[in-house]
């Protein structure tokens, strides 16, 4: 078999075979194949793209090319949760102890910032304390004992996607559907989960900026997922507003305790118990509206917020954050107030603006070697459909030293659209695909 000649059938549009995408994978990633032949192939693919078939082959055939986790010996339906990203995204902070605390384990992986969306990683190790790598040993132990585990992912886990990836990104393939949804599902499958609730973000502070892009995304993931014998829900959700209020590492852990408390934005609250809800519903503890009650249920005992101590506490973390976040968390006390000039409703926010302006604050990362500031970002005190007037502060910026406070205002003021039309409402939750 030659690269050049599956290249070719699929420039020419034909449908390739295992042992192709097998060859042309696997060959990449041992250095048998070029950069050059790879990002051929990538290119005809985005041009032609893959039918059902073969996306899960080449899901697979990723997945399968380094570490993957056993999660058999943990009881019970194992279901994972993955966001496609997006600003002031911290539900696997609120969902994870809602969903664990009704009995449903979490054995999770999760990432780091990159761009102008958050990691979970990052936002957990904003507590002081907080481990998240973890032995294999340690990880088990904690979700057989409290249900609940989140660490980083391991170095070898999917490194074709890391390759192919990195070269998607120099080769401008990045936004096609198929290698899109093999690379986020070639990890999930790697991650040992029997099933997967996908939050598929759309809006201006999203990947997928229509709603038409993100469902042909979520058709191809639950796809992938159903292909592999896994239960799957896509759910689609707006991010044409940062969630809730907070954006920024320890404004988020204090946001989501908020939350966890009862006390939570209405937005970001209904989101994570309509994530909670479906996950329950995959693990089998009953019909999806049995599950939205039990995961409201959750969160007014207290059972959540026990469970988000516990888990605090078991990965090294000062579980005083709970009772006592803000002498816990590293917060600046450096706080600049963003006010508007301009009398009328804000009828849109720039999302993906808030998020980079967070970056300038220190928040996020530009590039990987990044360090991050957890004691800053940005608190969006008004939100689309709120009416306005000049001198209101409409978002304050949580900044340090370092923070480049004039270009972090510069698009803040690029982000608010006011006008005297009042917009319409969108619900949070856009469409779910099953």
């Amino acid at each position: 078999m030659r690269a050049y000649d599956v290249i070719l059938k699929k420039r020419n549009g034909g449908k390739l075979s295992k042992d192709e995408i097998e060859f042309m994978v696997n060959g990449y990633v041992k250095g048998d194949i070029p950069d050059y032949q790879m990002a051929a192939f990538l290119m005809a693919i985005y041009f032609k793209h893959m039918d059902g078939e073969e996306r899960a082959i080449l899901t697979e055939t990723m997945a399968n090319s380094g570490d993957k986790v056993g999660l058999s010996s943990i009881p019970g339906i194992k279901i994972d949760k993955h966001s496609t990203g997006g600003v002031g995204d911290k539900t696997t902070l609120v969902v994870g102890p809602i969903v664990a605390s009704l009995g449903v384990p979490v054995a999770k992986m999760s990432g780091r910032a990159l761009g102008h969306t958050g990691g979970t990683i990052d936002k957990l190790e904003s507590i002081p304390g907080f481990r998240t790598t973890l032995s294999e040993e340690e990880f088990f132990k904690n979700v057989r004992e409290i249900g609940i585990a989140v660490v980083g992912q391991t170095a070898n886990l999917v490194p074709a996607d890391k390759k192919i990836y990195a070269l998607r990104d120099a080769t401008a393939t990045v936004d096609e559907v198929s290698l899109i949804a093999a690379s986020i599902m070639s990890k999930k499958l790697a991650g040992g989960a029997d099933g997967y609730v996908l939050d598929v973000k759309v809006g201006s502070g999203a990947f997928m900026k229509t709603i038409e892009d993100a469902t042909e995304l979520a058709d191809a993931m639950v796809g992938i997922a159903r292909a592999h014998g896994k239960r799957a829900v896509a759910v689609l959700t707006n991010m044409d507003v940062p969630l809730g209020k907070m954006v920024g590492n320890s404004l988020e852990v204090l946001e989501a305790l908020e939350t966890l408390k009862g006390n939570g934005p209405e937005d970001f609250t209904e989101l994570c118990l309509n994530l909670s809800a479906w996950m329950c519903h995959l693990a089998g503890k009953g019909t999806f509206e049995e599950c939205l009650k039990l995961a409201k249920e959750s969160l007014d005992n207290g059972a959540a917020l026990n469970k988000f101590r516990q888990f605090v506490e078991y990965q090294g973390g000062n579980p005083d954050v709970v009772e006592r976040p803000y002498d816990v968390l590293p917060m600046t006390s450096n706080v600049t107030e963003f006010k508007t000039e301009m009398e009328g409703y804000i009828t849109s926010i720039d999302t993906e603006k808030i998020g980079i302006a967070s970056n300038h604050l220190g928040a996020g990362r530009k590039t990987k070697e990044d360090t991050i500031d957890y004691s800053v970002g940005i608190e969006i005190v008004s939100k689309v459909g709120d009416y306005v007037r000049p001198g209101d502060t409409i978002a304050k910026m949580y900044v340090s030293q370092k923070s480049e406070i004039e270009e972090a205002k510069e698009l803040l003021k690029e982000s608010y659209v006011i006008s005297q039309e009042k917009p319409l409402e969108r619900p949070i939750i856009l469409k779910v695909v099953k």
